[in-house]
C-alpha cells in the first residue's frame, strides 16, 4: 500500500500526478484548444462576452484596439504573479501550465475564424455551439486536475480574502463583465449590444451546465464521507495537501454495532478527482460517500 512505503503524505499529489501523466496533459492540451477555438471562432467575431479575461479582452479591443491575444497574455502573466504572492506557490502550480497553454492557443487560432467562417446570422446558434465547445474544454481541463488560470485566480483570491465561495465569486465577476459589455459593444447602449448580452447569458448557462453537470457534477462543492482504517493518514492528506478542513464523526454499524469514525470533508468540485484518487491511494478499502453540496457557509 502506498502509505506503508511513505510515512508522510507530502508526496501524494506528486505521485498521483505522475500516474497517467501523458493522458492528463493530452486532455489539458485538448481542453485549452477547445477553449481557444470557441473564443476565436464563435465568441470574439460575434462580440459575445461570456465573462473571464477573454470576455474582458473583447471589451478592451473594442475600446482601445489592443489585440485580444496580447491582452490575454499580459493579463495571465500578471495574474500568475499575483497568485504566487497572494495564494502561494502550491496553488499557483496547478494554474501554471494552463495559463501558458491557453494564451498560446488563443494566439495560434486568432485567424481561424477566417478559415472556418460560419455564415450564420442567428446569434443563438453561434452561442449554442460556442458554449458546447467551451463547456467541453473547461470540463476536460478541470477533470484532470488543471486550471487555465485567468479569472479562476481572481475567484480564488476573492474567495480567500473575502470568505466567499469560489463559485459565487466567479459568478459575481462574470455578471459584472457581461453586463458591462452591453455599454461598450455594438451600438453604444443600443438594442444590438444588449441583444449580445442576452445571448452571452445563454452561452454561460450552457457552459456551466456542461462543465459541472456532464463532467464534474452539478454543484460548487462535494461532501466526502470517508470510512477508513487509515484515519490519520487521510486526515493529513486532506488537511496538509488539499488545504481542507476535516470533521470526525462518531458512527456505529447498524448490523454489527461496531463503533467507527467517519471523516467528513467538503471539497471544491474542481478538486474532486484529486481528492478521490488520493484517498483511494492511501486506502484502497476505504468506503467513500460523495454528495453534492449546493451551499456551504463558513467553509474556506
Amino acid at each position: 500500500m502506498f502509505f506503508k512505503k511513505n510515512n508522510t503524505c507530502d508526496n501524494i499529489v506528486k505521485e498521483l500526478t505522475k500516474k497517467n501523466r501523458l493522458k492528463r496533459y493530452t486532455f489539458l492540451i485538448i481542453g485549452c484548444f477547445f477553449l481557444a477555438f470557441a473564443f476565436n471562432v464563435f465568441f470574439r467575431p460575434n462580440n459575445l462576452v461570456t465573462g473571464g479575461i477573454s470576455g474582458i479582452s473583447i471589451i478592451v479591443n473594442k475600446v482601445s484596439g489592443i489585440s485580444n491575444s496580447l491582452f490575454i497574455t499580459i493579463s495571465y502573466i500578471l495574474l500568475l504573479l499575483l497568485s504566487y504572492i497572494l495564494l502561494g506557490r502550491q496553488t499557483t502550480k496547478y494554474s501554471l501550465i494552463g495559463s501558458i497553454l491557453y494564451p498560446l492557443f488563443v494566439y495560434l487560432t486568432k485567424d481561424m475564424a477566417q478559415l472556418i467562417h460560419f455564415d450564420v446570422d442567428n446569434l443563438l446558434l453561434v452561442a449554442l455551439f460556442g458554449a458546447i465547445i467551451n463547456g467541453l474544454g473547461s470540463g476536460l481541463t478541470f477533470k484532470y486536475g488543471f486550471s487555465t488560470g485567468g479569472s479562476d485566480i481572481i475567484g480564488q483570491i476573492i474567495s480567500k480574502y473575502f470568505k466567499i465561495s469560489m463559485g459565487n465569486a466567479l459568478r459575481i465577476l462574470n455578471i459584472i463583465i457581461v453586463v458591462s459589455s452591453g455599454f461598450f459593444i455594438g451600438e453604444k447602449g443600443g438594442v444590438y449590444a444588449w441583444e449580445n448580452v442576452m445571448y452571452a447569458a445563454i452561452a454561460i448557462y450552457i457552459i456551466t451546465y456542461l462543465t459541472d453537470k456532464v463532467l464534474l457534477g452539478i454543484s460548487d462543492s462535494k461532501a466526502f464521507y470517508i470510512i477508513t482504517e487509515h484515519e490519520t493518514s487521510i486526515k493529513k492528506f486532506l488537511i496538509e495537501e488539499l488545504g481542507r478542513g476535516v470533521t470526525v464523526l462518531e458512527a456505529r454499524g447498524g448490523y454489527t454495532g461496531d463503533r467507527k469514525k467517519v471523516l467528513m470533508c467538503v471539497i471544491p468540485t474542481k478538486g474532486y478527482f484529486l481528492a478521490k484518487k488520493g484517498i483511494m491511494e492511501i486506502d484502497k478499502e476505504a468506503i467513500i460517500l460523495i454528495n453534492d453540496v449546493y451551499q456551504a457557509e463558513g467553509i474556506e
